[in-house]
């Protein structure tokens, strides 16, 4: 009995809205086309306040904490449950007189507590924020040009050059975020969310849930049509949280899955061996891309130790060649490399802060990001910080040595 009427109480919501749909045509009385009048030129669109949408957070209803059926309301930007006569998202328009609503899954927008959808071009910037899409010329030319889009709120921004929310203290993800967001191969393929949803999978796995979380965030981070300069990454990092288990949090700086998180993007072919007691690495095979992580960090038995060293480096062609092994020195052509993505640490080990120099490949600019904080950046300045892990991109003809300034 019990059992029974929870399940009827988890689906009252959607039952109610077909209920009330139904009353709703039954109540015209004019047939199809008086509906369709009044989804056409809903008297309310006026009243959507684009200034408070925000879509970067959970999709649950702020009063039930349910996923099901969310509505966002277009003037408070707050989520609600479901849209029948005893739903929080009616109660929740007939009180605060609140009347245009969007549906976080189906992308329509209803009017309450009339109830009829509506049907608008003017929307349309409000759903390509909550989905961005993306076709393969947009695709095909992010990396060719550096044009300025202007926000809602009126502040100029770089698509993929945008600030991350710190919820608390996770600049430590923000920053590998960042650098992921600008590995092109990486991002093209995030872009284009058929490269991904077919992708076959058994039941229950969550792990998909990573891979959609940071497609959603790839889509965001490029978005030319963003209300606003900057991304929250607060989906995108529970789902990290829940699917690692808990072993990485959102509110707890960590180094070491800092590194672990950043080397996920390449796992390189190496041999060793020892000569004079000191054990020697040498490449077999030379990726696209490369991931150089200094060790800044010695743990003991009582506390954590940080090496301030100021490492020196070229920020292009950086020649590999030399740590191959013989018989790839054969096979491989192009050995250079040019930087493209730094990260920095600067403080003490466990009070630290982490900020990020990335290339905009369009412009040949470096900006340096700091969760929010975004700023164009010198590259003879990037040889003077705490670099701590490095994205360094193989070069493929000879026009990439000049692609960006050297040092």
């Amino acid at each position: 009995m019990m059992v029974s009427m929870k399940r009827e109480r988890e689906t009252e919501v959607d039952d109610d809205d077909e209920d009330d749909e139904d009353i709703v045509a039954a109540k015209v009385g004019r047939g199809r086309a008086a509906e369709d009048r009044r989804s056409r030129h809903c008297p309310y669109l006026d009243t959507i306040n684009r200034s408070v949408l925000d879509f970067d957070f959970e999709k649950l209803c702020s009063i039930s904490l349910s996923h099901i059926n969310v509505y966002a309301c277009l003037i408070c930007g707050k989520y609600f449950q479901g849209r029948g006569l005893k739903s929080h998202a009616y109660t929740h328009s007939v009180q605060f007189t609140h009347h245009v609503f969007l549906n976080l899954h189906t992308l329509k927008f209803y009017c309450l507590p009339d109830n009829y959808e509506i049907i608008d071009s003017s929307l349309e910037d409000i759903t390509y924020v909550l989905k961005p899409t993306f076709t393969k010329q947009h695709i095909g030319g992010l990396d060719k040009q550096g044009k300025l889009y202007r926000a809602y709120d009126g502040t100029t921004y770089l698509p993929g050059i945008v600030g991350l929310n710190n919820i608390k203290a996770n600049d430590y993800a923000n920053v590998v975020l960042q650098a992921f967001s600008n590995v092109p191969p990486l991002r093209n393929y995030f872009l284009e969310e058929e490269n991904y949803m077919g992708i076959r999978r058994p039941p229950g796995d969550i792990m998909f849930l990573l891979v959609q979380r940071f497609g959603e965030l790839m889509r965001k981070l490029w978005n030319p049509r963003n209300f606003k300069a900057h991304v929250s990454p607060h989906e995108m990092l529970q789902a990290v949280v829940l699917c690692s288990k808990k072993n990485f949090q959102i509110t707890k700086q960590d180094s070491k899955r800092l590194c672990m998180l950043s080397c996920l993007i390449y796992i390189q072919e190496y041999k060793t061996y020892k000569e004079n007691f000191l054990k020697r690495f040498q490449l077999t095979k030379l990726p696209p891309y490369l991931v150089f992580c200094i060790k800044r960090f010695t743990k003991n038995n009582f506390f954590v130790e940080k090496n301030p060293t100021i490492v020196n480096f070229p920020i292009t062609n950086v020649d590999l060649r030399e740590y191959l092994t013989e018989e790839a020195q054969v096979t491989e052509k192009n050995t250079t490399y040019d930087l493209v993505a730094n990260v920095v640490h600067d403080g003490k080990p466990t009070e630290g802060a982490y900020r990020i120099h990335v290339l905009h490949h369009g412009t040949g600019k470096w900006y340096e990001m700091q969760d929010l904080q975004v700023t164009d950046i010198l590259p003879q300045m990037i040889t003077l910080s705490e670099a701590y892990i490095q994205i360094w991109k193989r070069q493929e003809s000879d026009t990439d040595t000049n692609s960006h300034t050297a040092v």
